[in-house]
């Protein structure tokens, strides 16, 4: 498969957008504490009787198209992914930029703040493709980590980072608690060692 990687610019950001980042929850990683967390924490896979679709770009003041309006995007990289003449994928990573704060105010850390790939052509290696575009993009602005959030309904994207050779840095069970359509979502924070 014949994949061109470009960078966009922020002018390109609603052809962006329509790459679809929607998939099917099928499976929830559900945490267990053990002996109330003393014990350390167990994510076990469970199969749900009734999969849907999750859409995060149908949230109000969510996906690409509103980045510019909440975000400072100037040092963001963007790429597409291109195949046969259609955009099928894209990357965005947000670095060095104040007052965003996934990026804890260091100058050394990148974060992956949107992976997308045309449902028709996920497990071609379209993600995999764009993550190392990604982390080589990261590389060369001096970047030492590489910081990524999931949620636990997002199996196949947690799947996807740990393959990356990603480590789970991070759960946080009540970081969704004040938006009603996250509310019983988990964040999970991968990291990659650049």
């Amino acid at each position: 498969m014949q994949i061109e990687i470009r960078e966009a610019g922020p002018d390109e950001l609603r052809q962006y957008a329509a790459i679809p980042i929607a998939f099917e929850v099928e499976s929830i990683l559900r945490v267990e504490l053990l002996d109330r967390g003393l014990g350390g924490i167990a994510l076990r896979e469970e199969h749900l009787d009734t999969p849907y679709t999750k859409d995060y770009d149908s949230y109000e003041d969510a996906g690409p198209e509103r980045w510019q309006t909440r975000f400072e995007i100037r040092n963001w990289g963007i790429f597409i992914a291109v195949y046969g003449g259609r955009n099928v994928g894209g990357a965005a990573v947000a670095f060095d930029i104040p007052g965003v704060h996934m990026l804890e105010g260091r100058h050394d850390l990148a974060v992956l703040w949107d992976l997308r790939v045309a449902a028709d052509l996920r497990r071609n290696n379209i993600g995999t493709r764009l993550f190392q575009h990604a982390v080589n993009w990261c590389r060369a602005r001096g970047c030492t980590h590489l910081k990524i959030e999931t949620q636990n309904i997002n199996v196949p994207a947690c799947r996807f980072y740990a393959k990356q050779g990603c480590r789970l840095g991070q759960i946080h069970r009540y970081a969704y608690v004040g938006h009603p359509q996250l509310k019983n979502e988990v964040m999970l924070i991968w990291y990659l060692d650049l």
